[in-house]
């Protein structure tokens, strides 16, 4: 069920399946989340109910912080399970990586590296997804989204949230037009990341799914351990909500109501990922991933101020960036 949805909801969003002689040979970067696992899997096995075809993993880049304990201690082990269980080949450095592949996944779970490691997979002219979050900081994100821009390579980030059946079918209309939404994740901290930029942006993006571009102030409402609280106001006095508990939301339409936010495993962004390397063409808008964080820098800065309204045009020129219109 899981890999005919994945297949149909692709085909229905983006634009159709561009037939491959062979599979897509892929390379990964970061080794140290679980996700280099779990997408090879979909991947290469063909008996699993989720299985996506079109690409294979064939190397990777063993690469984690050494400052985050959680990254630092997963790469050895997932190292060797590539290799052995899926016959990855290790390769030294990410310059030496794309001379055998044609496209490359940056799974770093730490967003700090992403900047330096997408410069270097950019100007070899291959197309990359890269995990969420985009980067470390708005300024990273923009400077990724230009790089690849300049150099006519096609990038997207997404958490596997945006996916969701129900999240998706609110984007499409099953409400109508979305007047406000609220949607919650774990979001749990890491010292090196500003707030939300560690876990937070799973249901951040769920968010942004269901309500798009348009973001204008960001308020930090609660900032207590274990119930971050914030609220979010979109052009046309539209407003959205992040809260930290288990994954989930709803979403107020103007012909009703709907739940979303829920997280429907992988396939579904594994699926969205080959189709954008068959086609070159990016689901998620460039505006909506830099809106995203933007979001979560104003959050950041507006718990520092005491919990004072922060506007998207104040964060996105500290990032050299243009105000959203």
């Amino acid at each position: 069920m899981i890999r005919n949805f994945a297949l149909s909801l692709v085909s229905a969003l983006f634009m159709p399946l561009v037939v491959q002689a062979k599979d897509i040979r892929l390379g990964m970067v970061g080794l140290d989340t679980g996700h280099v696992i779990a997408f090879t899997k979909i991947l290469h096995d063909s008996t699993l109910k989720d299985h996506i075809p079109g690409a294979r993993v064939v190397g990777a880049v063993k690469t984690g912080s050494p400052d985050i304990p959680s990254s630092w201690s997963k790469v050895d082990a997932y190292t060797e399970q590539l290799r052995k269980e899926f016959g990855v080949t290790i390769y030294p450095s990410i310059e030496e990586l794309v001379k055998h592949v044609d496209a490359v996944l940056i799974e770093s779970v730490d967003g700090r590296p992403h900047l330096a490691q997408a410069k270097t997979v950019i100007l070899a002219g291959k197309p990359l997804y890269i995990e969420k979050p985009l980067g470390a900081t708005l300024k990273d994100g923009l400077e990724i989204f230009a790089l690849a821009k300049k150099h006519h390579v096609p990038v997207f980030s997404s958490s596997a949230l945006r996916f969701a059946r129900e999240t998706q079918a609110v984007r499409h209309g099953k409400v109508g037009k979305v007047l406000s939404a609220e949607t919650s994740s774990p979001a749990k901290l890491e010292p090196h990341h500003q707030d939300l930029f560690w876990y937070g942006v799973h249901g951040v993006e769920s968010l942004f799914t269901v309500m798009g571009t348009g973001i204008e102030t960001v308020t930090r409402k609660s900032s207590t351990p274990d119930a971050k609280v914030v609220e979010g106001r979109w052009q046309g006095g539209r407003m959205g909500v992040f809260r930290e508990a288990k994954y989930g939301g709803k979403a107020v339409g103007e012909k009703g109501t709907a739940e979303i936010g829920q997280y429907d495993g992988y396939a579904p962004l594994v699926a969205a990922i080959v189709t954008f390397l068959q086609t070159g063409v990016s689901p998620v808008p460039e505006q909506e991933t830099i809106e995203i964080l933007a979001f979560m820098e104003a959050d950041f800065l507006s718990k520092e101020r005491g919990g004072v309204p922060v506007a998207i045009s104040e964060v996105m020129a500290r990032a050299g960036g243009k105000a959203v219109k």
